[in-house]
C-alpha cells in the first residue's frame, strides 16, 4: 500500500485494518480477551507465559541465573505464548496480565498466588524475592534501577521505533528510519560511555540491569536483532561489544535466550522449558 506524502491528520483518528506491516494482524485499539482459553499450570513454583522475544528473554535469562546460584525455588515452567498468533488475548492470559503483552509470570510458591507482569518488574520482583542480582548498598541499588527504568524507557524507541521502521514496516519511510536510526545510535553512545568507565551497566556487579540491557542491545551489537549491527555501524561502541561477548558466553544466559523460541531459529532452541534436562540437546 501506498502512503500519501500530503497526508494530514483528520479531526478524529479511526483504525483502518488494512495499514499493512508484520503485525498488522494482531494489532488493535482495544484491550481485554478475544477468546476463552485458560494458561497451563506446571509442576514448578514459577510458571511463565512468554515467547523468546528480547523481553521474554529478560526472565529465563534471570530464572536460569537464580537456579545456578542454588535457589531452587526458582524452579520454573515456561510456556510458550505465541503473540504472533495472539495467544496473548486469551481470557487466561488477560488476566495475568490486561495489557496483553508478554512475558507474564504467576508466582505459586505463596498461598495466594501472585501475578507479575511487565518485564522490568518481574526481574525486579525476582530480584527481591531471593535476594539476588541486586545491590543492597542504597547508592549502587539506586544506579541499578536507574538503569532498569532507562531500558523500560529507551528501548520501546528501538524495538517499536527503529526496528519496526527499518525492518518490519510495509514500506521504507525515510523520516522514521532517520529519526529512530539517530536515537537507536544515541542510547548505543550512552551505553559505551557508560561501560567505558563501569565494568557492568551499574558499576563492578553484574545485575538484573545487565540482563534487561543485554537482552536488547548487547543482541543489537552482537547481530541479532534487526540484521542492523551494519546499519547501525555498530562497532563505534567498543565498550558496548565487548560487555555484550562477556555476557552472552555465560552458560545461564545461553540457555535462557534459547527459551520459549521458534524452531526455525538458527541454533538449538526450547519451545517449551519444564526443566533443566531439557536443554541436553
Amino acid at each position: 500500500m501506498s502512503y500519501p506524502i500530503d497526508y494530514t491528520t483528520p479531526d478524529i483518528w479511526i483504525n483502518n485494518s488494512e495499514n499493512g506491516g508484520t503485525f498488522a494482524n494482531i494489532n488493535k485499539p482495544t484491550a481485554g480477551s478475544t477468546h476463552e482459553k485458560k494458561l497451563p499450570v506446571g509442576k514448578h513454583p514459577l510458571q511463565l507465559y512468554s515467547m523468546g522475544t528480547p523481553n521474554g528473554i529478560k526472565i529465563t535469562i534471570m530464572l536460569e541465573e537464580l537456579l545456578a546460584l542454588g535457589h531452587s525455588g526458582a524452579e520454573y515452567d515456561a510456556w510458550l505464548c505465541r503473540i504472533h498468533k495472539g495467544d496473548q488475548f486469551s481470557s487466561g492470559f488477560v488476566e495475568i496480565n490486561p495489557n496483553s503483552k508478554i512475558p507474564a509470570l504467576v508466582d505459586y510458591s505463596i498461598e495466594k498466588p501472585r501475578r507479575v507482569f511487565e518485564s522490568g518488574a518481574i526481574l525486579l520482583y525476582l530480584a527481591e524475592k531471593f535476594n539476588e542480582l541486586i545491590p543492597n548498598n542504597l547508592d549502587e541499588r539506586t544506579e541499578c534501577l536507574s538503569w532498569l527504568f532507562w531500558q523500560m524507557g529507551s528501548a520501546p524507541y528501538l524495538g517499536g521505533g527503529f526496528g519496526h521502521f527499518y525492518k518490519y514496516a510495509p514500506e521504507k519511510i525515510k523520516y522514521a528510519v532517520d529519526r529512530f536510526s539517530m536515537e537507536a545510535k544515541r542510547q548505543l553512545d550512552v551505553l559505551d560511555h557508560r561501560l567505558a568507565k563501569n565494568k557492568y551497566i551499574s558499576g563492578q556487579s553484574y545485575s538484573i540491569a545487565d540482563i534487561a540491557i543485554w537482552s536488547w542491545y548487547g543482541q543489537l551489537v552482537l547481530g541479532r536483532l534487526y540484521d542492523a549491527d551494519k546499519f547501525l555501524s555498530v562497532k563505534e561502541y567498543p565498550h558496548v561489544i565487548a560487555w555484550a561477548n562477556e555476557i552472552d558466553n555465560r552458560e545461564t544466559v545461553q540457555r535462557g535466550r534459547i527459551v520459549n523460541q521458534s524452531p526455525n531459529d538458527q541454533f538449538n532452541t526450547l519451545r517449551e522449558r519444564h526443566n533443566m534436562s531439557d536443554f541436553e540437546f
